[in-house]
């Protein structure tokens, strides 16, 4: 029997990169689906999250944070912010309440939809510290509410996720009730692996590298296999990845299986080859053939 006071909807997290948006995420799934790290531009693609109780269904999409793109795939990101706007009910646009000044270029992101401003980080700032800040954005914007969280936290969430099911149009739910994301667990699997490599490298190395798996073999009775590939634009690169001996790559390998283990919750055998294709971030071949699309 269909629940006349159901609710569904498409929620859209967006901000600058770094505010916050894969840590709410996983807070408000109760598990982490984005990867996180403490570089920028993390996030590559949208994250889709579905979170369910009785009475709704919100479809959380987090996204990559907002820059001005200076790549084909800097391009395909915010090509995926935009969709994500577009199919968004309700935004929850991202601040950072340490910052002193207004995000304009995520503004340009907004547009008529309903938006919350959520200001994240407020375990790191006092109160009064924020109120020229939430002056300046309200001003900017005309927000539907302004919350403030620490996403890291869990601080104020149940008050954010009140606010956006009060929002939410009437509806029957999108997917079954005990789904949580509509992705492969291939996805997560190569994420997973470009999330150790964004926090073991520096500098350009993890911006220039693809996470692809090549191939999985399940086992009934054994590990299953699983052979990933990473992609580089240099052979320096390559290099570098590798490391001396092979151990830089091999620690990779070895957090990133702790990790998949833990996700599929069976054993697995992993393993990764580096390749080179020259310049791939401006490729609009290559970008396709990883699913990115300008």
């Amino acid at each position: 029997m269909t629940d006349a006071h159901h609710k569904s909807g498409y929620v859209a997290l967006i901000g600058k990169p770094n505010v916050g948006k894969s840590t709410l995420l996983n807070t408000m799934m109760g598990m982490k689906l984005s990867i996180v790290t403490n570089k920028p531009q993390t996030t590559r693609r949208r994250v889709l999250g579905i979170l369910s109780d009785d009475h709704y269904q919100m479809i959380l999409l987090d996204t990559p944070g907002i820059i001005k793109p200076r790549y084909g795939l800097q391009e395909a990101m915010m090509k995926d912010v935009r969709t994500s706007t577009s199919d968004g009910d309700i935004l929850v646009f991202m601040a950072d309440a340490t910052r002193d000044s207004v995000d304009d270029l995520s503004l340009e992101f907004v547009g008529d939809t309903p938006a919350i401003l959520v200001l994240n980080k407020i375990d790191k700032v006092k109160q009064e510290d924020m109120l020229p800040l939430v002056a300046a954005y309200t001003e900017a914007h005309n927000f539907e509410e302004v919350i403030p969280i620490s996403a890291l936290k869990g601080r104020n969430i149940e008050v954010l996720l009140k606010a956006i099911s009060d929002r939410l149009p009437l509806g029957p739910a999108f997917y079954p009730k005990d789904m949580v994301s509509e992705q492969p667990e291939n996805f997560f699997i190569s994420e997973i692996i470009r999330e150790k490599i964004f926090k073991q490298f520096k500098q350009e190395v993890p911006y220039a590298t693809q996470v692809n798996i090549v191939s999985w073999e399940l086992k009934d009775d054994a590990k299953d296999v699983i052979n990933a590939e990473i992609i580089v634009e240099r052979d320096s690169q390559k290099g570098i990845l590798i490391g001396k001996g092979g151990k830089a790559m091999k620690k990779v390998g070895t957090y990133a299986r702790e990790d998949i283990e833990d996700f599929l919750n069976r054993g697995v055998y992993l393993k990764i080859h580096v390749k080179v294709r020259d310049n791939w971030r401006n490729s609009d071949t290559q970008l396709r053939s990883f699913g990115f699309d300008k």
